[in-house]
């Protein structure tokens, strides 16, 4: 499998007036890219393959392979890195287009689930869940959902180090103050891959597709860590690439807490500034806190 994917800067720099008190002045800021990137799937035999729009989702530029993909995945439209023969952007726009399209080119004879769900695929960066039409659509089915679990123990002080760490890391959150991130961490608290994004359902697919390009699946023995809250499709997103413990720096919603809670998913809010709140525990892991 090949990708051939453009450049494309997740930072822009704009001028703006800032006003403190009675003084304006102005000043060079940084802002978060964000812009539409349209999926396509291109399946079928050689000489009869058929392209399908999938999806346009609201991103920031970059790692546009890891984002089709993690999403193809995490939706149930693809169950492995195998499935995949090519990804590029579109070679058949105009230039000025081409960047915003990405096509994955899937195997011969493979047949992508494509009405797996009765979903209208327009996302948007803020909401990941746009357009679904019912809950119960998109409790999609994970290929790692009934792993053989070991059990896990995690020091206290190696928790209190992941928001730190995750931020530390953020360069683009550096610099605009406006992005999401989600990280992946050993249980040592070592990061292993970071992905940021204006969206944080975005941030999260090219994570997981990194890790489905680098066959690291399924990611049962590590932490993912969400710089914002813990949405329903989140929870849902881990839980199809197998991550069995999740710690985000805002607060979880109560569709995300049951999801937890049927995948036996630990589910921490609130990581910061050494505290956090434990809204479910996997049988699996025990948080030593002395």
């Amino acid at each position: 499998m090949k990708t051939n994917i453009l450049e494309n800067k997740s930072v822009a720099q704009i001028e703006i007036v800032k006003v403190k008190g009675d003084i304006s002045s102005y000043f060079t800021d940084d802002i978060a890219v964000e812009e539409p990137l349209e999926i396509r799937v291109s399946s079928g035999l050689e000489g009869q393959r058929e392209t399908k729009n999938i999806s346009v989702t609201m991103r920031t530029p970059g790692n546009d392979a890891e984002l089709a993909v993690g999403f193809l995945f995490t939706e149930g439209i693809i169950s492995g890195y195998q499935q995949i023969k090519k990804v590029e952007h579109s070679p058949k726009e105009c230039s000025r287009n081409s960047q915003n399209i990405i096509v994955v080119e899937l195997i011969e004879g493979f047949a992508p689930q494509l009405m797996k769900s009765d979903r209208n695929f327009y996302t948007t960066s803020s909401c990941g869940v746009c357009g679904k039409s019912s809950i119960e659509s998109i409790r999609t089915v994970s290929p790692f959902q009934n792993p053989e679990k070991q059990n896990h123990i995690i020091p206290l002080e190696i928790l209190y180090q992941l928001s730190g760490n995750l931020q530390s890391f953020q360069n683009n959150f550096s610099a605009t103050g406006g992005i999401h991130a989600s990280g992946i961490f050993d249980l040592k608290g070592n990061l292993l891959a970071l992905r940021e994004d204006v969206g944080r359902h975005n941030a999260l697919d090219k994570l997981i597709g990194h890790a489905l390009f680098t066959e690291k699946l399924p990611l049962e023995d590590k932490i993912l860590v969400l710089s914002g809250r813990a949405s329903f499709e989140l929870i849902q997103k881990a839980a199809m690439a197998g991550i069995s413990i999740v710690a985000a720096i805002g607060a979880p919603s109560s569709l995300a807490l049951d999801l937890a809670k049927e995948f036996d998913m630990t589910l921490l809010g609130f990581l910061r500034d050494n505290r956090f709140n434990i809204y479910n525990q996997s049988r699996f892991l025990e948080i030593i806190m002395k």
